[in-house]
């Protein structure tokens, strides 16, 4: 045993160590994105001085990197039908421009790829991989998606390399397995093809991956509670937990697809605390889901969205990973495509989500066309990309920044660090990236410029914030 005198001397010694390591806060590098600035991610610096208390008058964001929370997943957004059809719109040389912004060194960093397994809103029109009453399934074939999807995310792949992470959801079954014979507006999956319908996810599976694109995980079904005009299907949260736990969890074990995480609801958060709580009752369900996604159209035009529910449901299955799964601005005009709201209501989002629990962050189509499509439907929206397939332009709306002040800066196994601020118009996030980089976000909704502190541990750095604005530090 160690003496009593090497014991006192040890905890000397990391006492000091650890007091030398929170006064080693020196430079940082502040990037600002502003309303009323026309460069992007202006750089700039700020040196931190000594603040060990401040007042109540000072405008403050406060970071302490001794309270880690979630392991961060990836960011990234959904290459669907409609995107890639737009992408093969494009000349040669805007199509390498597109695939920089979004996956190069000084792009976004995505590494997160979503898509859909059969036909949804965006494409031009409704398809499955089998042909009629095939209950055996023999004739599943994805020749469909390797005209434009698949090419589009080995693109994606190819850049993104080892940190990439592919996973898919299904808007609905072949119409024939639903009971109103329909792929649009609702319906259910019938019983009788509930065992057929989860070996459609295998085949899906193998075909992908034999193509050179693993698949990290997949949701049991894009919005379950939605009778859409577009394809959907619709689930009650016992249906679901029977289905997964009955059929597809059991059948993508037996395949020797333990590994892949399964994601349960992919709807909104008014209902996600709901859902979680009874699907992961049925323990057979609770066995085989790994994740708990969510969508933010419920209520994410008003002022204050549900996030309360996400906090709730991340304290609830601490064992369970929550991902945001989809999310985008609906009813497209191409004449505000740089209205400025648009970011805004990406940046108070992604915030809030992180800070309540989420570890993985996707966006709805990463490209779209200059009516906000295609999409067989009518359902036009926004993309943080627009390409004008007349021209060949590509358009960066506000989206693009604001999800970039977290993306290009935040790498994959990141932790989130404990973040408050002192005023309700200052936001803000932060994360300890695996290079021991600290990243801190924060965005100012209001029309006022302003001065605040990042204060850590008796430390600050003052920043100026310009209006309607959103800046990144990197310590």
């Amino acid at each position: 045993m160690k003496s009593n005198a090497v014991i006192i001397m040890s905890f000397l010694a990391f006492s000091v160590g650890f007091a030398q390591q929170k006064n080693t806060l020196k430079d940082v590098s502040i990037y600002t994105t502003a309303k009323n600035q026309t460069e992007k991610f202006v750089p700039s610096k700020g040196s931190f001085q000594n603040f060990p208390q401040p007042k109540e008058t000072d405008i403050c964001v406060f970071v302490d990197p001794d309270f880690k929370y979630q392991k961060i997943t990836g960011i990234g957004g959904a290459i669907t039908d409609a995107s890639a059809e737009t992408f093969y719109k494009l000349p040669q040389d805007k199509q390498k421009e597109f695939l920089e912004a979004y996956f190069g060194k000084n792009g976004l960093q995505y590494n997160l790829i979503r898509t859909s397994m059969n036909s949804s809103d965006f494409s031009s029109g409704s398809y499955t991989y089998v042909e009629e009453n095939d209950k055996t399934l023999k004739t599943f074939n994805i020749q469909h998606d390797e005209q434009y999807k698949i090419p589009m995310i080995k693109e994606a792949q190819k850049m993104i390399g080892k940190n990439f992470k592919f996973y898919f959801s299904p808007w609905s079954p072949p119409a024939w397995m639903k009971d109103n014979n329909n792929m649009l507006r609702g319906g259910k999956l019938k019983k009788e093809y509930y065992q057929p319908w989860a070996n459609y996810y295998i085949k899906f599976i193998k075909e992908y991956e034999k193509r050179g694109i693993p698949v990290w995980g997949l949701s049991v079904q894009n919005e379950p509670m939605a009778t859409q005009t577009w394809e959907s299907c619709i689930y009650t949260a016992e249906e679901e937990a029977e289905f997964l736990g009955k059929y597809l969890g059991p059948t993508l074990w037996k395949n020797g697809y333990k590994n892949k995480e399964v994601i349960i609801w992919d709807h909104n958060r008014d209902l996600l605390y709901q859902r979680a709580t009874t699907t992961l009752s049925d323990p057979l369900a609770n066995k085989y889901a790994t994740g708990i996604g969510f969508h933010w159209y419920e209520t994410w035009t008003k002022s204050q969205p549900l996030f309360e529910n996400v906090e709730e449901t991340a304290k609830a299955f601490p064992n369970k990973f929550l991902i945001f799964t989809e999310g985008c601005v609906e009813k497209f005009k191409f004449e505000e495509i740089y209205d400025w709201r648009l970011g805004e209501i990406y940046g108070k989002n992604m915030i809030n989500d992180f800070n309540n629990g989420i570890s993985a962050w996707t966006d709805w189509n990463i490209l779209l066309d200059e009516n906000g499509g295609p999409n067989h439907v009518g359902n036009f929206c926004f993309a943080p990309i627009i390409a004008d397939t007349r021209t060949g332009e590509l358009h960066y709306t506000a989206e693009y920044y604001y999800i970039g002040h977290i993306s290009k800066y935040v790498q994959m196994n990141a932790r989130r660090l404990g973040t408050v601020t002192n005023r309700d118009f200052l936001i803000s996030t932060s994360f300890m990236n695996p290079n021991g980089q600290m990243v801190v976000v924060v965005m100012n909704s209001s029309d006022q410029e302003t001065q605040y502190n990042l204060w850590i541990e008796g430390q600050s750095v003052s920043v100026k914030s310009p209006a309607n604005s959103i800046q990144t530090i990197v310590i």
